[in-house]
């Protein structure tokens, strides 16, 4: 079973409070979709919110969570009076999209959004809003893998300035094993802990950065 950043009990909520937070930010405050998303993807609240901090995911509302965010970036906007409506607008839609698929898939927003901008997700809304979020989630997991081919694996090995011999020294697992999980011979998902452990040591990261998803 996969395990997520926080427990599903918390989803709804957090989906809720972003879907807000993007309504607010483009309909009541007239930001741009992007440069709200540009703004919370930069933000220390979308590692916070991302990692379930209830503060975050459960503790305020969304009109509070884009002030926060806006606030923490220095990002000009004319204040205004909450605004929440009953009536869930594509801007809504796509934040409350957006926090399900950054749950499930266990990706960054910052990840996410560097490939699906929200003005994208948002022009996804007239195909997928009354399918089930499974169905959204399958498009955007296809849509990164497009953008980004390379296993994390590769993609963490290469930005350390580590070859895959190089790896294979520092971390002690066998060059063709790093080999065969970048290239999708063998999924890294299903291998040993104590090799995603030395792996994850050896590249200075989480194991879960290292998973496909």
């Amino acid at each position: 079973m996969a395990i997520r950043a926080y427990d599903e009990n918390y989803l709804g909520t957090a989906q809720n409070i972003l879907g807000h937070a993007v309504d607010f930010s483009v309909m009541t405050l007239s930001l741009s979709p992007d440069a709200f998303g540009r703004a919370f993807t930069v933000s220390s609240v979308s590692e916070q919110f991302a990692d379930g901090n209830p503060r975050y995911v459960a503790g305020m509302n969304g009109c509070e969570l884009a002030r926060e965010i806006l606030t923490e970036t220095h990002t000009p906007y004319n204040d205004a009076e909450n605004a929440m409506y009953l009536d869930k607008s594509p801007e809504y839609w796509a934040g409350w999209a957006l926090a399900f698929f950054q749950w499930l898939s266990r990706r960054s927003f910052m990840e996410i959004l560097a490939v699906v901008p929200l003005s994208q997700i948002i022009l996804m809304y007239p195909v997928y809003h009354e399918m089930d979020l499974t169905r959204f989630a399958e498009q955007m997991d296809a849509l990164l893998r497009e953008a980004n081919p390379d296993t994390r694996l590769k993609v963490r090995r290469q930005n350390s300035g580590l070859s895959q011999s190089g790896l294979a020294a520092e971390s002690g697992v066998a060059l063709r094993q790093i080999q065969l999980f970048e290239q999708r011979q063998r999924n890294i998902n299903h291998a040993a802990a104590i090799t995603l452990l030395q792996l994850s040591k050896a590249l200075h990261c989480r194991i879960e950065d290292l998973m496909e998803y």
